[in-house]
């Protein structure tokens, strides 16, 4: 269950009409701190990411539904149409365990920042720079809706 705060600061991101994903970054920004705090651990900074999109789907998150083959992918298809089942305590706590025993440097700002390089290469330069445009947009809105409030 994500953190009261967490949900608070998605659903103003949502009523100021920030990207999905935008929103969804709050609850990666959770699952980050959980491993850094020693909550439990991860073994990469994707399986950290995608704790996190899985937690923000859950939460109504407008976001796409997993890419095909992974573990929530098959999930999301197996409970497609069936009724919010409480999930199995056996598996809650063997999901739980396993992330116990996982190591912390999944989440380490090293680890992170060569995550984000790597995604980044993926992406096409129209892509980055079109994101980098956007970006300055609503940068310049915010700015002005701050100066406005004072």
């Amino acid at each position: 269950m994500p953190e009261k705060q967490t949900l608070q600061r998605a659903r103003k991101d949502a009523r100021e009409g920030k990207a999905p994903s935008t929103q969804a970054g709050e609850f990666v920004r959770e699952e980050i701190h959980h491993v850094r705090e020693g909550k439990h651990g991860v073994r990469n900074p994707k399986q950290a990411i995608a704790i996190g999109l899985s937690k923000a789907r859950k939460a109504g998150v407008k976001l796409p539904p997993a890419p095909k083959g992974t573990a929530s992918a098959r999930k999301q298809r197996v409970h497609r149409g069936t009724s919010k089942r409480k999930p199995s305590p056996k598996r809650s706590r063997a999901t739980s365990q396993a992330l116990k025993r996982e190591g912390r440097s999944g989440a380490s700002r090293r680890a992170l920042s060569s995550q984000a390089r790597s995604a980044a290469r993926r992406r096409t330069r129209s892509s980055r720079s079109q994101a980098a445009r956007k970006a300055s947009r609503t940068r310049s809105r915010e700015r002005s809706r701050s100066r406005a409030s004072r």
